[in-house]
């Protein structure tokens, strides 16, 4: 009679889980500030329940059999859900890793006596335990990757908000290398903020910008000329000596564009523009 390892795990569900459970909480890497034991604890429940409801005989045999997608979604619902708490890599690893443990070391404990049905079984298991280590990785990274995206375009958000300086001026400071995606974006927010502003004035501040290239002087141009078809006359300001040297040496025409090197000078210049006057208020007189 063949032996069926499936039916010993069934029938020693218990001792297999509470045995992956000390495995887990013995683990130095175990993050309890992420995680508490009782989720921990219900997370593993369903894992090896939907594991043991769903393996055969037959799909032992067969790592990549469509028997085990429902075993396959938990555990990827369980590594996204964990990339985007922040455990790592192997801490998420771990969690399949210490179940596999756990099962050999009741297959041993079974089996013991019959050195080769052991070495037979425990590869069969291994192999099966390791596709499911590898789709939690591969849902690991996907996880990660969608944070890391997220994280990019709000923080792309952030860094080029468009200020309204005064009635008719807006000011757009720009940190950071530009690029063709990022420029679409300074764009299209400017370009919106005009159209709900009136705004017949813009300051492009680049202080921010580390360096100055042609590809960089293209997307400025691309932005400037977008903003005169919109009605509005656009400054560029925040023009650093280092900078001014590497326009005129890559021979960059910016003769058409008003460039100041501060914003403060691009803010008076604005003044003057809409003939607008600023003054100091005078004190009163002690009495």
């Amino acid at each position: 009679m063949a032996l069926d390892i499936t039916k010993i795990f069934r029938s020693k569900k218990k001792s297999v889980f509470e045995g992956w459970m000390q495995n887990q909480l013995a683990n130095e890497a175990l993050r309890e500030d992420l995680l508490s034991n009782e989720d921990l604890r219900s997370q593993s429940e369903e894992l090896i329940d939907v594991l043991l409801q769903n393996l055969t005989p037959d799909n032992l045999m067969d790592p990549n059999s469509g028997s085990f997608d429902p075993v396959l979604e938990i555990l990827s619902g369980i590594a996204m859900v964990r990339a985007k708490q922040g455990f790592s890599p192997r801490e998420t690893g771990m969690f399949v890793i210490s179940l596999k443990e756990a099962l050999l070391q009741r297959l041993q404990d079974e089996i013991k006596d019959d050195p080769t049905s052991l070495y037979e079984e425990s590869v069969k298991l291994g192999r099966v335990m390791d596709n499911f280590i590898i789709n939690s990785f591969e849902t690991f990274i996907k996880g990660r990757e969608e944070v890391i995206l997220r994280q990019t375009d709000e923080i792309a958000e952030i860094s080029t908000p468009v200020i309204r300086l005064w009635d008719g001026i807006l000011a757009l400071p720009i940190i950071g290398t530009l690029d063709s995606s990022r420029t679409q974006m300074i764009m299209e927010s400017l370009l919106t903020e005009i159209v709900t502003t009136g705004s017949s004035i813009t300051i492009l501040d680049i202080s921010g910008v580390p360096a100055v290239d042609s590809l960089v002087a293209q997307h400025l141009i691309k932005t400037v000329s977008a903003t005169r078809l919109m009605g509005a006359e656009c400054i560029i300001s925040g023009i650093r000596p280092e900078i001014a040297q590497t326009i005129v040496h890559l021979g960059i025409n910016l003769s058409d564009i008003v460039t100041k090197a501060t914003l403060a000078n691009a803010l008076r210049y604005a003044f003057q523009t809409l003939n607008l006057q600023v003054k100091k208020s005078g004190t009163s007189a002690e009495k």
